[in-house]
């Protein structure tokens, strides 16, 4: 897989989509603030990233709001199922060891909350592994169920394994990783930008859009650069 192109391809999307359609980025800005305040109960803006996961050229129109209501829906429930292991592992390796810390020592023994701390640290340790083990599946699947339109799509776990064989596990995990990174350089990048009053808030705002359709595109791509498997 030619890692160089993959973003190449994912960034002139994302250009394409949004540099000169500023009516369309003014308005996807819009919907990822409501999604956001609704706390997802109106994923509009998911519903919209469905679409470009879902390899559509050139970028879709914001239209058909049913749709998009039910898509990102959709993709609520697959990232929130994909994401209970990591609540389990968050749960039983940290909750369930502070409480025992707590209730061996007493909350009157200062020497427990050194053991809360440090259970609650591995913990979350846990469960971020769990959640990167587990992503190498569920970004998969939420392509998956883009692209065919089926919600159960995305738990056909034999067939995503199989795509991922045919693409190559260790280019597969390559992709990933990269992705993973560029996601780390986005968020270091707007926890600097939101240090500057006010306009670094909306700045990110519109950052956030970019970041987003560049990052469904490169699922897409990845996805596309080998037949569809089962």
């Amino acid at each position: 897989m030619d890692y160089g192109n993959l973003i190449s391809r994912a960034f002139g999307y994302t250009k394409e989509a949004l540099w000169g359609e500023w009516g369309r980025w003014l308005l996807l800005v819009l919907l990822s603030l409501v999604q956001t305040f609704t706390l997802f109960l109106v994923p509009l803006y998911n519903g919209y990233i469905v679409r470009v996961l879902a390899g559509r050229r050139p970028a879709p129109e914001v239209d058909d709001w049913g749709r998009l209501f039910l898509d990102g829906w959709k993709l609520n429930i697959i990232n929130l199922i994909y994401l209970i292991p990591v609540i389990v592992a968050l749960a039983v390796f940290g909750g369930v060891a502070v409480l025992s810390a707590v209730a061996a020592r007493g909350l009157d023994n200062p020497d427990v909350w050194a053991s809360a701390v440090a259970a609650a640290v591995t913990g979350i340790a846990i469960a971020a592994l769990v959640w990167i083990v587990i992503s190498f599946v569920s970004l998969l699947a939420v392509v998956r169920f883009a692209h065919t339109g089926s919600l159960l799509q995305a738990f056909n776990i034999g067939a995503i394994l199989s795509q991922i064989s045919w693409i190559g596990w260790g280019a597969w995990i390559a992709a990933v990783v990269i992705l993973i990174l560029i996601g780390l350089v986005y968020t270091a990048a707007t926890a600097l930008i939101t240090s500057l009053p006010v306009l670094g808030w909306i700045a990110n705002l519109f950052i956030g859009v970019v970041y987003g359709i560049f990052r469904a595109r490169y699922l897409a791509v990845a996805y596309e650069s080998v037949p569809a498997r089962g």
